[in-house]
């Protein structure tokens, strides 16, 4: 420590051994009188107040020196022995925390965190410096998430079509899926595998008109894939920006630059070129991806309006979200399609496929409930814009598996058109941000 010779300020340096360079922090007070340096340091509230390094960064005090006359008959800090054993500290009686070193004996990190609390904080601000080993381990952990979620997506898309084609009844189909996802997060809970949210009555009335728009974006697509093609189904999904930026303009009010805009004239040709050119072109199974593009756009703008600030995890919130599209899809089920249909057709099905299809209804059921909970994960770990990529190259993975698998017949111009819309989709991904 030193310190000045009209005593208003006062100065720490450390000195590492990985380095010739010290670190010096100075704390200045305001003109305080120099009796306040008497066993402990006064600082202004609006200073920042907590100095904290994590995970033993500092690896030793290479010197901590004293200097103080015979004469002197008041000390400003008290005298520390045993320094390299016992930790450094000041305190304030103004809420400043204290400045902790690590012991001398630890094994030096690559990096730091600096942990600081202001006067209008009541948590740490976390000012970090990421070791490369961390960021090649974030890196790693991004790539696990995009490529468990498109193959989980992959894999339900194919066992989602084999149901339909077996058991055409998308109502019942969409009824199972969303049965089984809640089935398996209360299972969860109640075994403790997962954490149980803490939610209230106000979270439950925000997520209502998401679940609505949920369970119509869901049901919607279903119809569609009982229709159509896996393929031509998601080049059609692949238009959903257009409608978000439609919808934002129109009910929002919010403007876009002149590149979102043009992005979405490659994606407009781009669907219209595959609609047209589709060989088992079907108007139910296009107006179902349409309108399922319409609702999940409004799920997204009542997400973000409604959820600010809702500490629920992204597993946790899709579980709710599950849950609830359940209880306003089931008696809507029950109406369109009904008990004797399903047990006619469920008995057909069985018939002509064997006991194969109950595998493939609870495959589709439980891998639609993964990938999606794969994918609100993964938005606990990536930004916004890394999300849109990856949204579209699923799309992509979906469309190809499809083709191989299903054998589906395709024009190169209908490719064209799929290649151009998913292009941009991925240009107005970038020109978004």
């Amino acid at each position: 420590f030193t310190r000045n010779k009209n005593g208003s300020s006062l100065s720490l340096s450390i000195k590492t051994q990985s380095s010739t360079k010290a670190s010096s922090f100075s704390f200045l007070p305001q003109n305080p009188p120099r009796d306040h340096l008497l066993n402990r340091l006064i600082f202004p509230r609006n200073m920042i107040s907590l100095i904290k390094p994590v995970s033993s960064s500092l690896t030793s005090i290479a010197a901590v020196r004293r200097t103080v006359s015979p004469k002197l008959r008041f000390s400003p800090l008290p005298i520390i022995r045993n320094f390299q054993n016992s930790p450094l500290r000041v305190s304030s009686p103004h809420n400043i925390s204290t400045i902790s070193l690590s012991a001398a004996e630890k094994q030096r990190r690559d990096g730091f965190r600096v942990g600081a609390y202001e006067a209008d904080r009541s948590k740490p601000i976390e000012i970090g410096v990421e070791a490369p080993g961390e960021q090649s381990g974030q890196k790693l952990k991004i790539g696990i998430y995009f490529a468990t979620w498109w193959a989980l997506n992959v894999v339900f898309n194919i066992y989602n079509k084999k149901v339909l084609n077996a058991f055409p009844y998308p109502w019942l189909t969409s009824t199972l899926s969303l049965a089984c996802g809640s089935l398996m997060m209360l299972v969860s809970w109640v075994t403790r595998v997962a954490e149980a949210p803490k939610t209230d009555l106000d979270f439950w009335k925000t997520l209502f008109p998401v679940a609505v728009a949920h369970t119509i974006g869901h049901v919607a697509a279903t119809v569609s894939m009982s229709k159509v093609a896996v393929s031509f189904t998601h080049i059609i999904k692949s238009g959903e920006p257009a409608f978000s930026v439609l919808v934002s303009r129109l009910f929002l009010g919010e403007t876009f630059p002149l590149p979102v805009y043009l992005s979405l004239l490659p994606i407009i040709g781009g669907c219209a070129l595959a609609a047209v050119t589709e060989l088992n072109f079907n108007m139910i199974g296009f107006m179902g991806a349409m309108i399922s593009n319409l609702a999940f756009v409004f799920r997204n703008i009542f997400s973000k309006k409604g959820m600010k600030g809702k500490s629920v995890s992204g597993m946790n919130y899709y579980a709710c979200l599950s849950m609830m599209s359940l209880l306003l899809v089931t008696p809507f089920a029950i109406a369109v399609e009904g008990p004797q249909m399903w047990a006619a057709g469920w008995q057909n099905a069985v018939s002509e496929i064997g006991p194969n299809f109950v595998w493939w209804v609870v495959a589709q059921s439980v891998f639609y409930h993964l990938y999606n909970q794969v994918s609100y994960m993964s938005l606990d770990q990536i930004t916004p814009l890394t999300f849109s990529v990856g949204n579209t190259m699923k799309r992509i993975s979906v469309i190809v598996a499809s083709i191989i698998i299903f054998h589906t017949p395709i024009r190169p111009v209908n490719g064209l058109g799929a290649a151009i819309a998913i292009l941009g989709t991925f240009i107005y991904s970038q020109a978004k941000q």
